[in-house]
């Protein structure tokens, strides 16, 4: 891992699996994904999609998705996640529709930011790289985007999904969302569910667990980033960590560079 930096890259994960399988969750930015070995497969907005070692895949932020080995050995992966100033959020209908791109330039490219990364001192190169690499992903985006159909997302969803996020540390329980939003806490429960494929409470987690592993890369330690990120206390976040990111939070903490 490789905690954020100023050039848009908010981490960088490597990482081989040959068993596990993440759960549905959702992440707080872009995730571009490569696999150097095996293969993934994933549902995103209910549509199950694959990466084969030639493909880019571009995961949005805040919408659901999953993954599990779609090989016998398993797969090893190289992810960037990045934050807005590559990829705005006006571009995330069109990612849903497609997002695992065949594109040989775009994926050397996008091997080229990762193996600068990693060499101190190429900063510059690294952030040169990646624009690049962004600008061919909107070149992508767009051209899907006058297609793209608009995707489900009820009100009610909607305005739940929002208060979820301006209430990641502190929380909500669903009798005060439901009075905060005029609705009955059971149609919130599907509505959300419905329109996202996740339910609330196990998108909150998510948005927690995603909070935890940046204040781990910050150096915070995981008893820290448990309570900082919302969990009840330190036994509450290695849990939820582990079933969502694969390994736990103090060998998270100690593979962050």
């Amino acid at each position: 891992m490789i905690a954020p930096r100023g050039d848009g890259v908010v981490e960088v994960f490597h990482a081989r699996f040959t068993e596990y399988a993440y759960p549905m969750h959702v992440h707080d930015a872009w995730t571009l994904l490569i696999v150097d070995d095996g293969a993934v497969r994933y549902d995103l907005d209910r549509h199950e999609h694959g990466t084969p070692h030639d493909t880019v895949s571009l995961l949005p932020p805040h919408v659901p998705h999953n993954g599990a080995p779609a090989t016998p050995g398993g797969f090893r992966k190289r992810v960037l996640y990045l934050d807005g100033r590559h990829l705005a959020d006006g571009l995330i209908g069109a990612a849903v529709d497609r997002p695992d791109l065949r594109d040989p330039l775009l994926r050397r490219r996008v091997g080229q930011v990762h193996a600068a990364l990693v060499r101190p001192g190429d900063e510059l190169e690294a952030e040169s790289r990646l624009t690049l690499v962004g600008e061919r992903l909107r070149e992508h985006l767009r051209s899907r985007d006058v297609l793209g159909a608009p995707r489900r997302d009820p009100v009610p969803a909607r305005r739940l999904r929002e208060l979820l996020d301006e209430r990641v540390v502190e929380g909500v329980g669903l009798a005060e969302a439901g009075e905060a939003l005029s609705a009955h806490p059971a149609h919130l429960v599907r509505a959300f569910s419905g329109a996202y494929g996740i339910a609330p409470h196990q998108y909150l987690t998510s948005r927690r667990v995603g909070r935890a592993r940046r204040l781990l890369l910050e150096g915070r330690s995981p008893g820290e980033a448990a309570v900082a990120a919302g969990f009840y206390d330190q036994a509450h976040l290695p849990r939820h960590f582990r079933r969502l990111v694969g390994v736990t939070p103090g060998r998270y903490r100690a593979g962050g560079r």
